[in-house]
């Protein structure tokens, strides 16, 4: 068994007034050689955008981004035609292949949206890109895991080119679980939401996370009422990608 440890204030941070970002990883202005990556999970930046604001047409090639909203709404527009706005209880995901120019803009102009943008390296280059948005919520599991991200297309939530899977847990304080890894070769990243957790000896709070690895599976328990996200992906990085 392998681990790492992200406490909270570890990850980057920007603040550029309208947009604060915290950086688990390697991104824009904050590079660290030791968090550029977690197998194929390149990016997970913690957003939150000012009412009116947001990222104006910009391109990606050759990754899968995934955004999960957790508070107001987020516009989505691009140029394969696709438009819409997503909300907490939903689950966006972008496989940008070949190319693909996107905005995403606070759908609002008198609060904040907070999300999650998270980039996978997919499992096979410049395939043609695509948009969906799947609404979760009402598949929402009390005291379980919820899987709301996987390879399969006809699987719950949305679906990436990778073995890779999402999990939200969502856990009362005092009960525990074991979570399976989904693949052979795959690690789990557990970023904790809210709460707090334990896994082993590790006890993690608001926004830490935890990488664990090179094992079939391991336990989680809620010390406080929590809400926890696990990225469950491969360890070793696509040729392409090295």
């Amino acid at each position: 068994m392998k681990t790492v440890f992200h406490s909270a204030d570890s990850r980057g941070f920007a603040d550029h007034g309208w947009l604060k970002s915290a950086h688990s990883f390697s991104f824009a202005g904050f590079f660290n050689p030791e968090r550029v990556n977690f197998g194929t999970l390149r990016v997970l930046n913690d957003d939150y955008v000012e009412g009116g604001m947001g990222f104006g047409k910009h391109p990606h090639n050759n990754m899968e981004i995934i955004s999960i909203p957790l508070e107001g709404d987020l516009k989505h527009g691009d140029n394969m035609g696709s438009a819409g706005i997503i909300k907490k209880g939903d689950v966006q995901v972008m496989s940008a292949g070949t190319g693909v120019m996107h905005s995403e803009m606070n759908a609002n102009a008198d609060k904040a949206v907070k999300f999650l943008q998270i980039w996978i390296f997919p499992n096979k280059e410049n395939v043609t890109p695509r948009y969906d948005q799947v609404d979760v919520s009402g598949d929402y599991k009390k005291n379980d895991f919820q899987q709301i991200l996987s390879p399969n297309p006809d699987d719950a939530g949305v679906w990436i080119h990778q073995d890779a899977w999402f999990n939200l847990a969502n856990f009362d304080k005092g009960f525990s679980k074991d979570y399976p890894i989904h693949k052979e070769g795959n690690g789990a990243y557990v970023f904790v939401l809210n709460g707090q957790v334990k896994i082993g000896d590790q006890i993690l709070n608001t926004r830490d996370a935890f990488g664990i690895w090179d094992i079939d599976k391991f336990n989680i328990e809620a010390t406080e009422n929590s809400e926890v996200l696990i990225i469950d992906v491969p360890m070793n990085l696509p040729n392409f990608a090295n």
